[in-house]
This record gives structure tokens, sequence and C-alpha cells, in this order.
């Protein structure tokens, strides 16, 4: 499954210096409705296109969406930080 999307970044407001975007919801639910194996958090491997950038994490469930982690060497790479509207393009690996 591939997901293309424009979100905000976003800090974490319970730890500072973790920055996010959130997967739209029609995405998400259909991320949700895919059968996979069990894992922590019911986090999902996807692999993200970010710009230049391309790498493996996983998108964790959070208040009815998934949310993905951005790394801060992506995050200086593209030169974007809290407060951007970026495009992700998302690969669900399991589902």
């Amino acid at each position: 499954m591939r997901i293309r999307f424009e979100a905000e970044i976003y800090e974490w407001a319970a730890r500072r210096n973790w920055f996010f975007v959130d997967v739209p919801p029609e995405p998400s639910a259909d991320i949700s409705e895919q059968p996979r194996m069990p894992r922590g958090f019911g986090a999902v491997k996807v692999t993200v296109s970010l710009g230049g950038s391309t790498w493996s994490t996983s998108i964790f469930p959070s208040g009815g969406v998934y949310v993905l982690p951005l790394k801060r060497a992506v995050l200086r790479a593209e030169q974007v930080g809290e407060g951007d509207t970026v495009l992700v393009s998302l690969d669900v690996h399991d589902g």
C-alpha cells in the first residue's frame, strides 16, 4: 500500500526535540483495516520518502490516526522543521 499526503510537522508535547506528522484519518483507517502480525504499540512498518530522503521506520496509532516520527537527520537534510508542511510518501509493508 502506497500513501501520499501533506502534513504539518509538530513537536511531541511530552518530549522535546521529537518531531512527527500525522497520517490523515482516511489513509489511517485503511492502514488499520489491513490484517497484520501484532507488534508493540500497534506499530506498522513503513518506508518513508520526504523530499530527497528515504528511510525505514514504523508508524504508531494515536488518537484515531497513525503518527510518523521524523528523524532529525532528515529534518536537517530537507531543511524543514516544526510548523512546516511537507509532502510524505509512505510504503506500508505489512498488511
